[in-house]
């Protein structure tokens, strides 16, 4: 096995790997698959892979667009430099719309009253402001609905401080092949935007796949498909809903082992002593906790020294402790994997997921900012 060697000049205790390269690629394959420009949805520190970084990179690798869940995240990718076009998919503040329009933002419109605000904010700042129509064909959150959505889109037409670029819906279990709500919100939204372009108000962009959506649902993929999850290269649900072949996850988590001890038989072992040793055993700790995201939940596994080893409870904030028998080659400083792969074996985030009865969107957007992000591939490396 190809085991990674010990290094003294590791400055980090834990940190997340981010390979760029397995970003540019996986917005490749769903290009390929679409046949459609990708919308790279960065939200959420980009699903906790980092924002700037990652954006920059899935631009790199064919991206037309970002989305976004915040003007605040917006706002930070213009401060980077980057001067693709940005949608933020939630509500944004009126007195943000200034900074909207000079900075060439578009922004999710779901509320006439909001809208007449917007256009009182676009006005005084003498500019328009570029918004995307949207419709709640089932999901119950956001939207107008789809029988009030043809005269929302004519009153935002006629509304002349406001650009309509863009209509689009989100679907709620395009992630569940068979679930009856993706027809029923897939011929909602077609009658949408039916009557809209009867009356000629239809705009240039329109769009209503997430990840699913874009790699299963051919007919509505219209002319933008938003991708957050498969971006990552992780699967938008297990089992239902897995990646095709070719994507790549884009982050591995490790840590360093802190301390290797024995400790005789009856040892109580961290808060409460929920683990008590039943013999002499060799006990790691890990500089992981839950403060980092990591779950104080069981099982939890790692891989060190190419092995599986259980995590034993109770997870501290800032450590984690581990049986290290069987393993006698451990020592202080070795690597140890808690997503990702070490010689033959795979901690999945959908693994992770499974123990801590969650999806693998909540595991890696939990993963907490004081995790340093190291960023591999920062520039194109060139296959053979």
């Amino acid at each position: 096995m190809d085991l990674p060697p010990y290094s003294a000049n590791n400055p980090h205790s834990t940190w997340l790997e981010i390979d760029l390269d397995a970003v540019r690629d996986n917005v490749g394959c769903l290009s390929a698959i679409s046949e459609r420009p990708v919308m790279a949805v960065v939200k959420a520190n980009a699903y906790g892979h980092g924002l700037v970084e990652v954006a920059r990179a899935a631009l790199e690798g064919g991206a037309s667009w970002c989305g976004v869940a915040r003007f605040e995240e917006a706002l930070t990718l213009r401060d980077a430099g980057l001067e693709c076009p940005i949608l933020v998919m939630g509500y944004v503040p009126p007195v943000c719309v200034p900074q909207a329009i000079s900075c060439q933002i578009s922004l999710a419109l779901y509320d006439r009253d909001l809208g007449e605000d917007y256009g009182e904010r676009a006005r005084s700042a003498g500019g328009r402001l570029r918004v995307h129509l949207k419709v709640d064909t089932g999901m119950g959150r956001l939207g107008v609905s789809p029988a009030d959505s043809l005269d929302f889109t004519r009153w935002a037409w006629r509304n002349q401080d406001l650009e309509v670029e863009g209509l689009f819906t989100h679907f709620a279990r395009s992630d569940e092949p068979d679930a009856p709500s993706n027809p029923s919100q897939r011929t909602a939204f077609q009658n949408v935007l039916h009557a809209i372009e009867t009356e000629g108000l239809r705009p240039r962009w329109v769009h209503a796949a997430n990840s699913a959506a874009a790699l299963y649902m051919p007919d509505v993929r219209y002319d933008l498909v938003r991708c957050g999850i498969a971006l990552y290269g992780l699967d938008p649900s297990y089992p239902e809903c897995v990646l095709p072949g070719g994507f790549k996850p884009a982050l591995t988590w490790k840590a360093t082992l802190a301390s290797v001890k024995n400790l005789p038989a009856a040892h109580g072992v961290g808060y409460g002593h929920l683990y008590v040793t039943s013999r002499e055993e060799k006990i790691g700790v890990l500089p992981v906790g839950y403060a980092d995201g990591y779950r104080r939940m069981v099982p939890n596994e790692v891989l060190i020294g190419g092995m599986r080893l259980p995590v034993i409870k109770r997870i501290c904030m800032d450590q984690s402790m581990l049986v290290l028998d069987g393993l006698s080659s451990a020592r202080v400083g070795d690597e140890v994997v808690l997503i990702g792969c070490q010689g033959d074996q795979k901690i999945r985030a959908e693994d992770l997921a499974a123990s801590w009865n969650t999806n693998n969107y909540d595991v890696v957007c939990g993963l907490a900012a004081r995790l340093p992000r190291v960023y591999k591939n920062s520039i194109r490396t060139h296959k053979e």
